[in-house]
């Protein structure tokens, strides 16, 4: 049997963190699925097409990593895909109370789905997809922090905006 894990998250954008998380769990797992949620409620900087975009060019490649989106309940969408495997991203102890909670939840929702958290490396324990945008918007460099392509879609983004 293959050991199907979800790395769910908003990726809006992608960060080096999420991506080092992804690359220690390529090792644990058979199949990864980035599940990018979709939540019409919520208005992001990037669409969901274009965050699937930017992560299939930086993933696309690897047969092993699949990349999808979702929307409702994180088990609902695991348990459609096979996984038994949720893998959550903790930075900071800030992060541990609501994880923890929607780790309950959904075991409650599904008491054959486990979550597993990873720790990303230390040099990215604080970047957080909400901090790359709002130093990127006031002209802070986020080279290093986030993958180029994001990097340069974060540019075509502010420009855009700029010539509005």
């Amino acid at each position: 049997m293959k050991k199907v894990a979800v790395f769910p998250g908003s990726f809006d954008p992608i960060t080096n963190g999420h991506i080092d998380i992804i690359e220690r769990c390529n090792h644990l797992f058979d199949k990864i699925i980035i599940a990018v949620a979709y939540n019409p409620e919520k208005k992001g900087l990037f669409t969901l097409e274009e965050r699937l975009e930017m992560i299939t060019n930086i993933y696309g490649h690897h047969k092993n990593i699949i990349i999808d989106s979702f929307e409702g309940l994180l088990v609902h969408y695991a348990k459609k895909v096979g996984a038994k495997i949720i893998i959550r991203g903790l930075r900071a102890i800030s992060d541990f109370e609501y994880e923890f909670q929607m780790a309950l939840m959904n075991r409650r929702l599904d008491d054959k789905i486990e979550t597993i958290y990873m720790m990303p490396h230390e040099t990215y324990s604080y970047v957080s997809s909400r901090l790359i945008k709002e130093v990127f918007q006031l002209n802070g460099s986020v080279k290093g922090l986030v993958p180029p392509i994001v990097e340069m879609k974060l540019q075509e983004k502010f420009r855009k905006k700029l010539n509005k």
